[in-house]
């Protein structure tokens, strides 16, 4: 019987969805013109190879955007990662419309992230009081996909990892050591990239059906 549900930040209940739009922006105004789907699917398998620090600076996402560039067929350039950082740096997150579910559950929930301390200020503002434990890699000294990391959420909340349900939206960092400790994963792909994985769900919705 699951008794706590724990959910990854990024891409799982926060997201910045205009990041694409804007990326495709800059691209646009030095004359790259490349679909919205392949900006997003092919930023969603750098995501997954990249690891993310708890604080990113303008040097991380000048890395980042530059690798993206080459999966996209185009040489970076200063100018172009200039262009791209000016008009992705500092947008708004948003909560994902399927995240108004976690109202409904009636066990405990709590969130891990790889994340600083400040995410607990920003979930309350999104969602309110709702979660019982919020534990980020900065405090904790340790960052998915350790298994390290999800030892000590265990270790945080006292509960059994067969007694845990945990949703994020990475293979890499959330579904693969999260189910070696035994935890039941679930993955949420609201974009249908993983078309064959056993693991995922379209909408957080579905949630409701493993409680």
């Amino acid at each position: 019987m699951i008794k706590y549900i724990f959910f990854d930040v990024s891409g799982t209940i926060l997201g910045k969805p205009i990041l694409f739009q804007k990326i495709n922006e800059a691209l646009n105004t030095f004359g790259y013109i490349i679909s919205l789907d392949e900006i997003k699917y092919k930023h969603k398998l750098l995501s997954e190879i990249i690891h993310f620090p708890d604080r990113t600076d303008v040097e991380f996402y000048n890395y980042f955007n530059a690798e993206l560039l080459r999966l996209l067929g185009i040489i970076p350039t200063e100018e172009l990662l200039s262009a791209i950082f000016e008009n992705c740096t500092y947008l708004p997150w948003e909560k994902f419309e399927d995240s108004k579910v976690l109202t409904e559950i009636e066990i405990p929930i709590g969130v891990i992230s790889n994340f600083n301390g400040t995410l607990k200020d920003k979930l309350n503002q999104f969602f309110g009081p709702v979660f019982k434990d919020i534990l980020v890699s900065e405090e904790l000294g340790i960052a998915k996909p350790k298994i390290g990391f999800y030892q000590k959420a265990l270790d945080t909340i006292g509960y059994d990892a067969s007694e845990i349900l945990y949703i994020g939206d990475s293979m890499k960092l959330d579904i693969e050591p999260a189910s070696q400790l035994g935890i039941k994963s679930l993955l949420i792909d609201r974009d249908d990239f993983y078309k064959k994985s056993s693991y995922k769900i379209s909408s957080l919705n579905e949630i409701l059906k493993y409680i």
